[in-house]
């Protein structure tokens, strides 16, 4: 039986994933959470690297299908990626109600 091989991330990014074993991170199962938080943290390697192995399309889906992005780094993906910046969620006001009388 042939088992088929993990492609693991480069050693470069080891620093973007603290919060997990780096090891276990696969550059196919895991490209949602990889593209994230690279696009959030990344630096121009590593923002070369990102397009290079995944494409502008899985970044587009991932900047259109997350909350999780941090405010600049959704306006200069959909800046970047020429997205209408009312598709982008992480643009958009909280759908949560702000507690202890704080407003936005």
């Amino acid at each position: 039986m042939l088992r088929k091989r993990k492609i693991r991330l480069p050693e470069f990014l080891r620093s973007y994933f603290w919060d997990v074993k780096f090891e276990d991170i696969e550059i196919g199962k895991s490209s949602f959470f990889i593209i994230k938080r690279v696009l959030d943290r990344g630096n121009l390697t590593d923002i070369r690297w990102l397009i290079k192995t995944y494409g502008r399309e899985e970044i587009k889906k991932v900047v259109l299908g997350t909350r999780d992005l941090a405010r600049p780094t959704g306006n200069f993906w959909a800046d970047i990626l020429g997205v209408d910046k009312k598709e982008v969620p992480c643009l958009q006001k909280p759908y949560f109600p702000i507690h202890f009388g704080l407003s936005s």
